[in-house]
């Protein structure tokens, strides 16, 4: 049988025979050595008919080698699992940076930390964008559209994860036309947006489908309906608490989840699964690349977005404006922005339904009191009755 390279494989190797020689020559060698080990395996290892031998890690052809490797790429738990046999041996190095074995990591062995951030890191990306990996194209694409400000480079390659599927990387795409990120306000293409958050709501994506209800209730980029947009609002929490519960199979739900009682009036007693804000189920774990985005702009790090620039007031998502007062407010409080509805339910349910309250709030420099002057207003009342204006 021949491998791929037209090579023969090695033939089979008699371990009886190869033993009970190495048994004889050991042997041999204590008998020279007058019953020293230590003088006997260093004879046995300097000795040249043993050192012309071939290692069986050196028979294993590289087909076989590549198939471990890829299946431990994509298994990986962290780079770490990946680096550590790529310092193993030159075959391993070698092996380990083939296209094939790095189209297959996985999701969490792409995961680079912000504090590690190196060109080392970025070249490693690169590498993974090369051999076609759509995970690695959207976590490389948003940190140097967010981050590095490469904004044409960063796009393009969101794009080429959107154009493979990438359910977060089309969300994205969404979030940055419906808020015209990196150009002017006049960029904004509404259209695209629900466009795009309609693709990733069909692959599965609980915050673009939340997302598109919001847009079909305010009329926003798309004619409104106002009933449509409750449906995909309902089914976006179910699917939220179906992903908990796969997550958690032990979980025990409230029995007034799952029922609702029409001549309930109080704010927050109704049935989770009809809020705007989703159930009360844990936040789910943030994209890593969100979790770059985060890091990147922490206090730990030290780096801004700029002057006069706001990060989404959403601890898990981490974007940064690219202009002044383009994402919205709450416009009960002031005191928050997101650049997105879903971020606004996240937040919501993990920390602003017991901040929020209502202030005065003076024009700024600019003259604006919300956001850059947009008229969209969608604000919305769910269980906190809290409304946003969007920049």
């Amino acid at each position: 049988m021949r491998t791929r390279r037209g090579l023969c494989y090695p033939k089979e190797v008699n371990m009886c025979v190869a033993n009970n020689s190495r048994a004889v020559k050991r042997r041999k060698l204590e008998d020279v050595a007058g019953g020293d080990t230590i003088g006997c395996w260093r004879m046995l290892k300097e000795s040249p008919q043993i050192a012309g031998g071939r290692d069986l890690f050196d028979a294993l052809p590289d087909d076989i080698v590549l198939t471990i490797l890829c299946k431990l790429s994509s298994t990986a738990a962290c780079p770490a699992d990946l680096i550590n046999v790529l310092i193993t041996c030159k075959r391993l190095n070698g092996l380990g940076l083939h296209s094939l074995v790095l189209s297959k990591s996985s999701q969490k062995m792409l995961e680079v930390k912000a504090k590690n951030w190196s060109e080392s890191a970025h070249r490693f990306l690169k590498l993974c964008v090369e051999a076609g990996n759509i995970e690695a194209c959207f976590i490389l694409g948003m940190i140097r559209f967010y981050c590095l400000h490469n904004r044409g480079s960063g796009a393009s390659l969101m794009a080429k994860a959107a154009i493979g599927s990438h359910a977060s990387a089309l969300y994205s795409l969404a979030i940055v036309q419906f808020n015209g990120s990196g150009s002017s306000k006049n960029d904004k293409d509404l259209r695209a947006g629900v466009a795009l958050c309609a693709r990733a709501a069909f692959l599965g994506h609980v915050d673009a489908l939340r997302e598109l209800g919001h847009c079909l209730q305010d009329g926003y980029g798309v004619k409104q309906n106002v009933a449509e947009g409750r449906r995909f609002l309902v089914q976006a929490n179910a699917r939220e608490l179906a992903t908990f519960l796969a997550a958690a199979p032990s979980a025990v739900v409230p029995t007034s989840w799952l029922t609702w009682n029409p001549h309930r009036h109080v704010v927050g007693s109704g049935c989770p699964l009809l809020s705007d804000f989703g159930c009360n189920v844990p936040t789910p774990e943030a994209h890593p690349a969100n979790r770059f985005l985060a890091d990147w702009f922490s206090d730990q790090i030290g780096n801004t977005p700029g002057s006069g620039l706001r990060l989404c007031s959403h601890t898990g998502c981490g974007r940064p404006e690219t202009r002044r007062h383009e994402f919205r407010r709450c416009s009960v409080c002031g005191a928050v922005n997101y650049c997105s509805r879903a971020c606004q339910a996240l937040d919501w349910k993990l920390r602003h339904k017991v901040q929020c309250a209502p202030v005065e709030r003076l024009p700024d420099e600019d003259g604006y009191f919300n956001g850059d002057g947009n008229d969209h207003g969608d604000g919305i009342n769910g269980n906190g009755g809290e409304a946003m204006e969007e920049s």
